[in-house]
């Protein structure tokens, strides 16, 4: 019989086995985090406290936020800033937690200083925190909490809720949640159709209520048919399309189904102008504008086009200085319309070529569903994703240090709100799930494979680690290390899961493994 000693070393050794690399060295530590929350905190006079004061911010992020790195310190530095201004916004109320756009009190919001106009941007942003329940209780405000107000708020602005609520599923899938929101999304979704629907079953909307207000296109009290709405629209309905069969719902499955399929062609039929290459505004008229804007990029943000030449070729525009191609950004309209930049200048809120954060992250998205989802893209690259990314991050600036406002003239990067207090730390589009979603490119899916298609142009980078990602309940660490000398876990592409590695290719390259139960 084996004697005791040997038994107990035995048993030491399996131990070691099975869970060697929860033993290992952590990949990121928290050290750099606390080195950029001190540096935020010591710029910040915190004029206004929500439910994460500076002084818990690490903690706070610390148990919260995936953990970055890479070589461009612009990028990464940024990817920081982002969560320590998003979770200012975080509020908790009787009600529950909900995200604010505005640090301070704008007359116009609706209960806890709420605005809609951002939350598909809020929801994609915070569906990669590590307790959900923070954007749950969110998505709860708006589809149950803001309608037993005296005036509701959530109609105010356009939305793509539905779209954004099962992207939010597909990082943290929970059944009963889509089951407990399906009905009052549906809900929301015939209240738009009687709201906003014509008998051709398109959808119009003041400018205004897009949240794009003083555009060329379009005008404060104008019912125009806009690539915006229409796109939501269609997204909308194909995220319902996907909640109903998950839950079974074969009816709502099929009315969405068959409403996706329609705005799709619509979109295609009414919006697109064979003259200018590009899908536009069309007027109450009839007819369509002649004019480009960043808006019409908004129907790849739902993969809407088909994958054909004729359409993709509309991205050329983006990288043409004549186009929307600016020093500081993605312009809001074509530079070489004549109408550019004459609607003022930081006295109302212009979309009239100014660079708003809000439209360059639609854009962006939109850029690397192209990439990743469409055949036809030529011209389009992830060097242009990357170059548009990185001129993003660089954009967050004001007097030297990092600051993120309302909008910006597109040549010298000024903040056009000056130091208004409302526009600081103005939470009103994304930049962290650009990150990890699209440069990154960790792609959530429904089932239970882990899927990652990179956005980092070849030699760009040695090595990055995207660390600590909460994902379908367990833990994903993306690590690239050309040479092997960072991270010392041997060179190449690798992939963990709960510090268990899955995958490892010589070459960053997409990848689509299956994730262990």
């Amino acid at each position: 019989m084996m004697g005791r000693k040997k038994i107990l070393i035995l048993i030491l050794a399996l131990t070691i086995s099975s869970f060697g690399y929860a033993q290992q060295k952590p990949f990121l530590t928290t050290t750099k985090l606390k080195t950029y929350v001190n540096y935020f905190n010591s710029l910040d006079t915190e004029a206004i406290r929500n439910y994460v004061p500076n002084a818990k911010a690490f903690t706070w992020l610390s148990a919260n936020v995936p953990l970055f790195e890479c070589p461009d310190s612009a990028i990464e530095k940024i990817y920081y800033y982002r969560w320590w201004t998003f979770r200012k916004h975080l509020v908790q109320t009787p009600d529950g937690y909900v995200f604010t756009e505005f640090i301070t009190n704008v007359k116009w919001a609706g209960e806890y200083n709420t605005v809609s106009s951002a939350v598909g941007h809020q929801i994609y942003e915070g569906r990669w925190l590590h307790n959900p329940d923070y954007v749950r209780g969110y998505i709860n405000f708006w589809l149950f909490d803001d309608p037993k107000q005296a005036k509701p708020h959530f109609h105010a602005f356009s939305s793509w809720i539905d779209n954004a609520v099962y992207n939010f599923y597909l990082v943290n899938p929970d059944k009963s949640f889509i089951k407990h929101t399906l009905p009052a999304l549906d809900k929301d979704y015939r209240d738009w159709e009687r709201e906003r629907q014509l008998k051709n079953n398109l959808f119009w909307q003041y400018d205004v209520r897009d949240g794009m207000e003083e555009s060329i296109s379009g005008g404060r009290k104008v019912q125009n048919i806009r690539p915006t709405i229409n796109s939501y629209m269609y997204g909308n309905a194909d995220a319902l399309t996907k909640m109903a069969a998950l839950v079974g719902n074969d009816t709502l499955e099929t009315r969405y189904r068959q409403k996706a399929a329609l705005q799709k062609k619509l979109v295609q039929d009414s919006l697109w102008n064979d003259s200018t290459k590009f899908f536009e505004v069309r007027k109450p008229n009839g007819k369509l504008t002649g004019v480009r804007e960043e808006l019409g990029f908004i129907p790849w943000y739902f993969n809407l086009p088909d994958d054909k030449a004729e359409y993709a070729a509309q991205w050329e525009q983006l990288i043409n200085t004549k186009g929307f191609n600016a020093p500081w950004g993605i312009t809001t309209a074509e530079r070489r319309n004549p109408l550019f930049r004459t609607h003022g200048t930081g006295h109302g809120c212009e979309w009239d070529g100014a660079v708003w954060p809000y439209a360059t992250t639609q854009t962006l998205k939109g850029l690397a569903n192209l990439l990743t989802n469409y055949k036809n893209h030529d011209g389009m690259s992830a060097r242009v994703f990357y170059d548009e990314l990185r001129k993003y991050a660089i954009s967050h600036i004001k007097r030297g240090v990092p600051y993120i406002g309302e909008y910006q003239d597109e040549k010298n990067g000024e903040w056009l709100k000056e130091d208004n207090p409302r526009s600081k730390y103005y939470n009103h589009s994304g930049f962290c799930d650009l990150v990890i979603n699209d440069l990154v490119g960790l792609k959530p899916r429904a089932d239970n494979v882990l899927e990652v298609d990179p956005l980092i142009p070849e030699n760009q980078w040695n090595w990055f680690c995207l660390d600590k990602v909460s994902y379908h309940g367990h833990t994903i660490t993306i690590i690239w290390d050309k040479t092997g000398t960072k991270y010392h876990r041997g060179s190449g592409f690798f992939i963990y899961q709960d510090s268990k590695q899955i995958y490892h290719s010589r070459n960053l390259k997409f990848v689509s493994v299956p994730m262990r139960s």
